[in-house]
């Protein structure tokens, strides 16, 4: 009689490991638009200044979510991928819980940093989930899809957010999703496992992390694109946090119109930016990698006078129309960009190098961009009054210029420093 090892379990579809991975990264940004959306309320209840409140939706988030991305991702690495991504989850989601119950500024900044503690595990290890489950040939369309999760996640946030806090109130619209992320949690656990991993060969080991930046630190290309995208999200999260309170001033909007409107903004174009990016850039980069910078620089130069032209346009209907656009191009250098950071450095050094890429980029875009239209628009209420939130939002306009133009110069170093 021989013994024999059990059969190893099949593993889950990879249509269905796609959809809770896509479920989980609608969640972590539910939870972050959220707070935007009920920013009038919570100010009010609480008595925040707009820079207190710009500090909670950005630089409470991104202290931890931007220092702790890589740290949770080599656990993953070293464990269990999905079980990193449905314990990040529960801890977010516990903490998004908890913002419902906070009774002043300082609770609810600890609570926001929490979440930024459980969403730093969520992005990595499900990138490394799909590299698993997906060959080379359909990773793109994989991670597009996967990518998705990023304007459902604001729209929904931001829709969901207006209806539970109008039929109850603010505080019941944090506790909802709080528990609604817990119920998800178990689920995808049970649901996605991780795949077999071969032996690595003997004597082989992962590129120290000082090799790599040594040579991203060679790489000008690296470094242009890094702060342009900074830049670029410095605008993006702070327009993410703030825009519920200026459509509100700028067209007397209530609660519920302000996420409809909002939400569709973000769903049409955001859905429509996250295609374009990568279908431009996979299309136009094949003859000359010079394109994945001219495309996002135009995108974002291109940004700046129809947002201007939709928050300074007295017709809601007409500024549907005019940022609906901006929505979509904000977001369209995802896929241009992350693909060439991971062509700058050799193939074994991507993951790294794509950390320390998202690491400036978290922590200048997240960190500052809500914290600075915050207090600019405290800074003009004497010159502008009721509308200094608008202007202030106008005048960050021109870090989208400034990301643009730091695109362009990107290019050529670009070209000369990319590797297959």
């Amino acid at each position: 009689m021989t013994d024999t090892a059990p059969p190893a379990k099949p593993l889950p579809a990879r249509g269905l490991v796609l959809a809770m991975l896509l479920l989980v990264y609608t969640f972590n940004f539910l939870d972050r638009q959220i707070l935007g959306i009920l920013a009038k309320p919570i100010m009010t209840d609480l008595g925040l200044t707009k820079t207190e409140f710009g500090a909670i939706g950005g630089l409470a988030f991104a202290a931890l979510y931007s220092t702790l991305g890589v740290p949770l991702a080599f656990l993953a690495d070293k464990t269990s991928r999905s079980g990193v991504i449905a314990g990040s989850l529960a801890v977010w989601s516990v903490f998004t819980g908890l913002c419902g119950v906070a009774t002043g500024y300082w609770q609810l900044f600890l609570f926001r940093l929490g979440v930024g503690v459980g969403e730093a595990g969520g992005v990595a290890p499900s990138y490394a989930v799909i590299a698993d489950y997906f060959p080379p040939e359909r990773r793109a369309r994989a991670l597009g899809i996967y990518s998705l999760g990023i304007p459902i996640g604001l729209a929904l946030g931001t829709l969901l957010g207006a209806y539970i806090a109008a039929l109850v109130n603010w505080r019941a619209a944090f506790i909802v999703m709080g528990v609604a992320g817990l119920l998800v949690a178990p689920v995808f656990r049970a649901v996605v496992r991780d795949v077999p991993r071969p032996p690595k060969p003997e004597g082989t080991a992962a590129a120290p992390v000082g090799a790599v930046f040594e040579i991203i630190m060679g790489k000008p290309a690296f470094w242009i694109m890094a702060f342009a995208a900074s830049f670029s999200s410095l605008c993006g999260y702070g327009l993410a946090l703030w825009s519920p309170l200026v459509l509100m001033g700028n067209f007397d909007f209530d609660l519920v119109t302000t996420g409809q409107y909002m939400g569709s903004l973000l769903l049409v174009g955001g859905t429509a930016g996250v295609f374009a990016g990568g279908w431009l850039a996979d299309r136009l980069g094949k003859g000359d990698r010079g394109w994945y910078a001219r495309i996002p620089a135009a995108a974002w130069l291109v940004t700046v006078p129809l947002f201007g032209a939709g928050f300074l346009t007295p017709n809601p209907w007409l500024a549907w129309v005019l940022l609906v656009i901006p929505n979509g191009l904000n977001i369209l250098w995802l896929g241009p960009v992350t693909t060439a950071v991971q062509h700058l450095v050799p193939q074994h050094m991507r993951a790294t190098a794509s950390g320390s890429f998202l690491f400036i980029n978290n922590l200048i875009g997240m960190g500052l961009g809500p914290l600075l239209m915050g207090y600019l628009s405290e800074v003009l209420k004497a010159s502008y009054g009721a509308d200094s939130l608008r202007y202030a939002a106008v005048f960050c306009l021109g870090f989208y210029l400034l990301a643009g133009l730091l695109a362009l110069l990107a290019v050529r170093p670009l070209r000369k420093g990319w590797v297959d």
